[in-house]
C-alpha cells in the first residue's frame, strides 16, 4: 500500500467535514484562516521533515512514495498538516456551542 492510498481517507473526511460547514458564519475567514495556518504547517513541515529525514531519523520505503519531494520530504507528508488545518475549525464550527456559567452555577 502507498503512502497515497492511506492520505486519501483523511483528505476525503476533511473534505466533506469542511464542505459540511459553508453555511455557517464566517465561513469564508475560516478559510482564509486555515489557508494560512496551512502554509505555515507546510514551511514547518518541510523544514523538520527534512532535517529528521537528512539527520537518518526516517526513512521512507521508496516503492511506497509517489516520488515528489519538498526538500527530502515526501509530498505525503504534508497532507497531514493540510488536513489537520482544515479538520480541526471544521470539526469545531460543528460542534453544539457551549454556554458560560458564572461561579457557583451548577
Amino acid at each position: 500500500m502507498t503512502y497515497t492510498l492511506i492520505v486519501l481517507p483523511f483528505i476525503a473526511v476533511t473534505a466533506i467535514v469542511t464542505l459540511a460547514t459553508i453555511r455557517r458564519p464566517r465561513f469564508g475567514r475560516r478559510m482564509a484562516a486555515s489557508g494560512i495556518a496551512a502554509a505555515v504547517l507546510v514551511v514547518l513541515t518541510a523544514v523538520f521533515d527534512t532535517a529528521m529525514i537528512a539527520a537518518g531519523l526516517v526513512v521512507y520505503p521508496p516503492e511506497h512514495l509517489s516520488g515528489l519531494r519538498i526538500g527530502l520530504a515526501p509530498i505525503e507528508d504534508f497532507s497531514y498538516a493540510v488536513c489537520a488545518a482544515f479538520l480541526v475549525p471544521a470539526v469545531f464550527t460543528l460542534l453544539p456551542a457551549r454556554t458560560v456559567r458564572s461561579e457557583g452555577e451548577t
